[in-house]
């Protein structure tokens, strides 16, 4: 069975290697040069780690209504697919985005244009690896809230505004990530990602996406390197 927190096969500590070493993932059997391991030894591959959740993030924000990508986040945050931490949140913050503008907008053409859009989003994801946000300097949160702007926009990169929009709904939200100071927590990051995308789709979009306030977070016990009263959503 899949552990929720640090490694997946047995449950203990990751550790982040200073060189890469070559390692075979336990559940394909690939090898790739890795990062990060288990103290135990074992490695599990950054497609291998997230396709189940990726393919729960995409099935729920397909049929789900919610407009409120808070409350949609935290539902599936609770699933025992998406785990503490890892690249399946790259995916979850562009996919509630474009849940709850597409539900906000409503109509017909949006829910067509929504499913279209989180199939894109999926994809691009996918590009956006495990441990991105220290080994990149690029939060993958962050990063996913450049996508969702990026493909409501339809920006390229040779678009002029479009093009601006995104690197900057990237920057804002880095940059909130980043004052929130380290090490990393994947939902706090997803937490400020969401509010910071929604707040700018208000601004630049004119886009009012409802939004929960006073969000607490419940998975604290499951993070060894919680901030506690450090961080605006623990809850004691």
């Amino acid at each position: 069975m899949d552990h929720k927190n640090d490694c997946l096969i047995c449950g203990k500590e990751l550790e982040y290697l200073s060189e890469r070493e070559k390692m075979q993932c336990q559940y394909c059997r690939d090898s790739f040069e890795v990062e990060v391991r288990c103290t135990d030894g074992h490695y599990v591959c950054n497609k291998c780690h997230s396709s189940g959740a990726l393919e729960l993030i995409e099935r729920y924000c397909i049929r789900t209504r919610h407009q409120d990508p808070m409350i949609m986040a935290v539902e599936l945050m609770h699933s025992h697919s998406v785990k503490m931490h890892g690249p399946e949140h790259h995916f979850l913050v562009p996919a509630v985005l474009l849940t709850a503008y597409y539900n906000t907008i409503g109509g017909i053409k949006s829910i067509t244009e929504k499913e279209k859009k989180l199939r894109e989003a999926k994809t691009r994801s996918e590009k956006v690896l495990g441990g991105f946000c220290g080994f990149f300097g690029a939060c993958g949160a962050a990063v996913g809230t450049g996508i969702y702007i990026s493909l409501v926009t339809n920006a390229t990169p040779v678009s002029k505004q479009e093009w601006m929009m995104s690197n900057l709904m990237t920057s804002q939200s880095l940059n909130c990530i980043a004052c929130a100071g380290g090490p990393r927590c994947c939902k706090r990051d997803t937490y400020i990602a969401i509010q910071e995308a929604v707040s700018f789709t208000a601004k630049n979009l004119n886009i009012n996406i409802p939004l929960a306030t006073g969000t607490k977070c419940g998975f604290s016990h499951l993070n060894r390197e919680c901030l506690q009263s450090g961080c605006d959503f623990f809850e004691e």
